[in-house]
């Protein structure tokens, strides 16, 4: 595998592929590297004959009192993961290689209205940070496919959205969340967890679990929900931000008969954010 920090450098070896007709795919990444990481790449390696994985901590998308600085860094140890994971590619550009203009000045791409509600009330400008690189990223690497975990499900509706109205010739594929023993969703963030709060944190997907029960033993009373959701969050310790019941299509507000939910979540435990979401297909 090799390991790439240039623009220039990791477009000659894609244009090095395209030469014999070959599909590349990506996987974004901010790095510290987990089994949910490497199975989007696995995942990726399906749809393509080449994988690139980028590691890239963006500033962009971290807010002024957020942990851009605390956010964990494991450069060595992604790079002997992806390699053991046969990947062709770990594309790690740094700040200025991605923005060269400094971060007040450059570009922004904005996806209005998806990118406001849920976590985007709570973290203003954090979509507009996330769709600003995966634009460059895409625009760097020009993939035939680009994979993202489900666990991000706002940030993949966003995304899709982002794709189709720019017509970027690019296919997005979701893969499904990994998850801890416990039902913990997979994340670079559990690292900042001790055991004890691992264990609590896994009370953010039981209160999933409860809704989507809930929901196919015929509730339809959304609102009540969410709030018997976000108690049992409460209950287990965490400060819970949000709880929400959406349409899976594009996280507007369900009508009684939407057959496809999406149930989100998002809470903090300490100074660490967790988010979680279940699909539901109801059965009546």
């Amino acid at each position: 595998m090799k390991q790439i920090h240039s623009i220039d450098e990791v477009r000659a070896a894609i244009s090095a592929w395209r030469e014999v007709g070959d599909t590349v795919a990506l996987v974004p990444t901010m790095g510290n590297l987990h089994k949910g990481h490497i199975s989007l790449a696995k995942l990726a390696a399906e749809y393509a004959e080449h994988v690139v994985v980028s590691v890239f901590v963006n500033p962009t998308q971290f807010g002024p009192n957020e942990d851009f600085d605390a956010y964990p860094r494991t450069l060595a140890a992604d790079a002997r993961k992806l390699s053991h994971a046969g990947m062709d590619i770990m594309f790690a550009p740094s700040v200025k290689e991605i923005y060269p203009r400094g971060l007040d000045n450059g570009t922004q791409v904005l996806v209005p209205g998806l990118s406001d509600q849920l976590c985007g009330a709570a973290r203003p400008g954090h979509f507009a940070g996330v769709t600003s690189v995966v634009c460059r990223l895409l625009n760097i690497c020009a993939p035939d496919v680009a994979v993202f975990g489900q666990k991000d499900y706002q940030q993949w509706i966003i995304l899709r959205k982002m794709v189709a109205d720019l017509h970027s010739p690019v296919r997005l594929v979701a893969g499904p969340t990994m998850r801890e023993k416990s039902g913990l969703a997979m994340s670079s963030r559990n690292s900042l967890l001790d055991d004890a709060q691992r264990d609590k944190a896994a009370s953010i997907f039981s209160a999933l679990i409860g809704v989507e029960q809930q929901l196919q033993a015929g509730r339809r009373d959304y609102a009540k929900l969410e709030d018997e959701a976000a108690g049992h969050i409460r209950d287990a310790g965490l400060e819970t931000e949000y709880v929400a019941i959406r349409r899976s299509l594009d996280l507007g507000m369900p009508e009684k008969d939407t057959p496809r939910l999406s149930v989100l979540a998002a809470a903090r435990l300490d100074k660490v954010r967790l988010i979680d979401n279940v699909l539901v297909e109801l059965s009546q």
